[in-house]
């Protein structure tokens, strides 16, 4: 293994690197403690895709939990509950340490309501409440997407002294209406009693999809000036996300709930490995290094940062108006972030309930087996 000076330096900087991948065997063979101790990884990311991998490709580390549900009568969807809360338990507990040592910031491991939901506000609530119960960790977090539906259940959730992450954010238009929902969650969490300073939460932007949506339509352009634009839109996207982050924690709004004691939503960089192989491998880690934010990869992603990242210090702040020209000459163009991200959230969420039938298939495959 190599060094990973380039994690250190990145971590040294405030960047929170967490993991997107968990699977029991990395569990229970200490590859995540490892981890912990070797590549500065301080929390865990989940979604319906990752589960459906873990248990698809690991199906014999899953074999007897699921053999007992299936004698005990248990449903396909009971199943899977039982053996995703058990997993990110786990991990909760592997990363326990490092959630005590930051002060409760970091060592965060997160699972996602279930993917057909995302338009269902009431229903998400409920069941973003159960995982919460059932994993009974303090250092998870429940992923609820950003869609219309999602923004009242974020609410909701944080108003009941949960902590969040808000997944599946592309438009920075849509993540002022996450802030928005965050911090009506955390008055109306002040207002029921709650400790505010034992609430978190994550705001997910995904990065890499941005680019391959943005860059189809600059080829099909096939001019210069389209091909001088491919592989800019995705980071100048996650930067002028973060300057509005940084815009509102100078709102007499958030003023007044940090003076209660509540953390800022930290904007985190998901969809980081790099789908075209023309991009260097670790550019949406190194040109999205700043302060405060978390930056959650794949393992692949997360062994080229420690191999060759070249960490180049904070690549954020003060990118605001060049990120805005690169979007105006999108525009220019005929490429506008409200369709392209419209568009990817809507894929979005398609793609996650695919994974999750796709778990549902594998998941009753081996219990009718048992």
């Amino acid at each position: 293994m190599t060094t990973a000076a380039p994690l250190f330096e990145l971590t040294a900087l405030g960047v929170s690197i967490w993991l997107d991948d968990l699977d029991r065997h990395r569990i229970d063979s200490g590859g995540l403690a490892q981890l912990v101790d070797t590549r500065c990884v301080r929390g865990v990311t989940t979604n319906p895709s990752i589960f459906e991998k873990a248990i698809s490709d690991g199906a014999a580390a899953y074999a007897a939990d699921l053999a007992t549900l299936s004698a005990a009568g248990a449903d396909v969807d009971s199943a899977i509950r039982r053996l995703t809360t058990d997993d990110v338990r786990a991990a909760c507990d592997v990363l326990h340490g490092v959630w005590v040592a930051s002060g409760h910031v970091d060592g965060r491991v997160s699972i996602e309501v279930d993917p057909r939901l995302a338009d269902d506000s009431e229903a998400t609530i409920a069941q973003a409440r159960s995982l919460w119960a059932t994993v009974d960790r303090p250092n998870a977090l429940i992923k609820i997407p950003a869609t219309k539906a999602g923004l009242p259940a974020i609410t909701a959730t944080i108003a009941a002294g949960i902590s969040v992450n808000v997944t599946l954010i592309f438009a920075v238009e849509r993540y002022l209406e996450v802030v928005s929902a965050f911090e009506e969650g955390l008055r109306q969490a002040a207002d029921a009693g709650h400790d505010l300073s034992a609430i978190h939460s994550v705001a997910s932007f995904f990065v890499s999809r941005v680019d391959v949506a943005v860059d189809a339509r600059l080829d099909a352009l096939g001019t210069d000036e389209a091909a001088g634009l491919r592989g800019r839109a995705a980071i100048a996207n996650a930067r002028l996300a973060w300057a509005a982050h940084v815009e509102s924690l100078a709102t007499p709004k958030w003023l007044t709930l940090a003076e209660l004691g509540a953390h800022p939503q930290r904007p985190l960089w998901a969809s980081t490995g790099v789908k075209d192989p023309a991009y260097q491998d670790t550019r949406y880690v190194i040109d999205l290094a700043v302060d405060g934010c978390v930056n959650t990869v794949p393992e692949s992603t997360l062994e080229a940062v420690a191999d060759h990242g070249l960490v180049l210090g904070d690549t954020v702040t003060g990118t605001a108006i060049e990120s805005a020209a690169v979007w105006q000459a999108l525009a220019r163009l005929g490429i506008f972030e409200s369709e392209v991200c419209e568009k990817l959230e809507i894929e979005g969420v398609a793609k996650f309930i695919n994974s999750w039938e796709s778990l549902r298939s594998t998941v009753a495959r081996v219990m009718d087996a048992t």
